[in-house]
C-alpha cells in the first residue's frame, strides 16, 4: 500500500454567525465542513464533488491551512500540520500548494508574470541555483507559456493562459501536493481539456499528488483515481472513480450522475434522470439523521432519527446510507 501524502481526520470547520450578549458569543454556526476524513496516496488524485455550497472550497482552504479548522487533524507524509504556525507553517507550505478557481482574481494585476510566479520564492527566502528569472522561465515553458512573456501582465493573457500562470506559481517551490479548487470551472470546454491534460502530464513527470475539487462530474472522472462526494458538509460516498461512477451507492450520487449530459441524442430522456425536489437545507440548521433525507425518495423514519455512517460496501467503496442503491448506472460520453 502506498504511503499517504495527505490525510484529514475528522476535520470540522464551523463559522460563527450572529452574536449576542456582552461577550458577543455567536448565536449560530454555519457547519461548512462537519467531520470529513480522507487519505490520498502519493502520486494519486482524489476528486471531491458536490453541489455549490456543500463545503468543497472550505475544505480546500482548511487542508491548505489558509483558514484554521475548528477541530480535526491534517497530516502530510504522516506529520501533523494542523497546529503549525510562523516559520514552521511557512516551511510546510513548500510541499503543499493551491491552484485557485478564478485565474484572474488570484493574480495581482499590477505584477508582471515574472513577479507573480517568483513571489513564493521571495516569501520563502529561496534563491534558485540558476537564478530567479531562469527558474521562472523554465516553469513558464513547462506549463506551455512563452518564456519571452516574462514581463507581461495578467490582462494580456487569455483565461487558459492565466490558469497556466497560476499553476506555474504553485509549482515554483517544488511541492509534492497540489490542492486544485475548481481550476477549470471558469474556462470554456476546449480550454478545460488542455488544462486537464497539462495537470495529468505534470503529475506523471513530477510525481504530484492532487486533491481536485469540482462540481462537474465529467471533469472529475477524467482525472481522478478516487472520488469523494460531499453533501452539506459531509462526505456521503467515497471510493475508486470506477466504482463510484458505475455502482453509486448513495441516492445523492445517483442523482448527480443521472444529470450528466448524454452525447447520444437517441438516449436522451431515456436514462432515468433523477430530479431532486426541494432546496439544499441550511448548513446552520441541517436536518437530523441523514442530511439528504429531506430530498431523498428512499427516506424513512430511520433516516430522520439515526445518522448513517460511512460503511464499506466492498473493495473500499464507502457509502453513508441506510438503504444504499443497488442498480448500476449507464453513463453517456462524459469526457470533457
Amino acid at each position: 500500500m502506498k504511503q499517504a501524502a495527505l490525510e484529514a481526520h475528522n476535520v470540522i470547520k464551523y463559522f460563527p454567525t450572529g452574536h449576542s450578549g456582552i461577550l458577543g458569543r455567536p448565536t449560530n454556526e454555519v457547519k461548512a465542513v462537519d467531520g470529513v476524513s480522507f487519505s490520498i496516496a502519493h502520486g494519486e488524485t482524489l476528486g471531491v464533488v458536490g453541489e455549490s455550497g456543500c463545503g468543497k472550497s472550505t475544505l480546500a482552504r482548511v487542508v491548505t491551512r489558509l483558514i484554521d479548522a475548528t477541530s480535526g487533524e491534517i497530516l502530510m507524509d504522516g506529520e501533523s500540520i494542523s497546529h503549525l504556525s510562523g516559520k514552521s507553517l511557512r516551511i510546510a507550505r513548500r510541499k503543499l500548494q493551491m491552484i485557485f478557481q478564478d485565474p484572474y482574481a488570484s493574480l495581482n494585476p499590477r505584477h508582471s508574470v515574472g513577479q507573480i510566479i517568483s513571489s513564493p520564492l521571495s516569501v520563502q527566502g529561496i534563491s534558485p541555483p540558476q537564478g530567479v528569472k531562469a527558474r521562472v522561465q523554465e516553469l513558464m515553458e513547462l506549463v506551455g507559456l512563452n518564456p519571452e512573456h516574462y514581463n507581461r501582465y495578467p490582462h494580456e493573457f487569455s483565461g487558459g493562459q492565466r490558469q497556466r500562470i497560476g499553476i506555474a506559481r504553485a509549482l515554483v517551490l517544488e511541492p509534492t501536493v497540489l490542492v486544485a479548487d475548481e481550476p477549470v470551472s471558469a474556462l470554456d470546454v476546449s480550454i478545460q481539456a488542455q488544462i486537464l491534460n497539462l495537470l495529468e502530464t505534470l503529475q506523471a513527470e513530477l510525481g504530484l499528488t492532487y486533491m481536485f475539487i469540482a462540481h462537474d462530474l465529467s471533469v472529475v472522472r477524467h482525472i481522478a483515481d478516487n472520488v469523494a462526494v460531499m453533501y452539506l458538509g459531509k462526505i456521503v460516498e467515497m471510493g475508486s472513480a470506477q466504482s463510484v461512477y458505475t455502482q453509486p451507492g448513495h441516492p445523492y450520487t445517483s442523482a448527480l450522475l443521472s444529470a450528466v449530459p448524454v452525447a447520444d441524442p437517441t438516449r436522451r430522456g431515456r436514462d432515468g434522470r433523477i430530479r431532486l425536489e426541494g432546496d439544499v437545507p441550511s448548513p446552520i440548521d441541517p436536518p437530523s439523521g441523514c442530511r439528504f433525507r429531506t430530498r431523498c425518495w428512499k427516506a424513512t423514519d430511520l433516516c430522520a432519527s439515526t445518522e448513517p455512517l460511512l460503511a464499506d460496501q466492498g473493495n473500499g467503496h464507502l457509502v453513508a446510507c441506510h438503504f444504499p442503491m443497488e442498480t448500476p448506472v449507464t453513463l453517456g460520453n462524459t469526457q470533457p
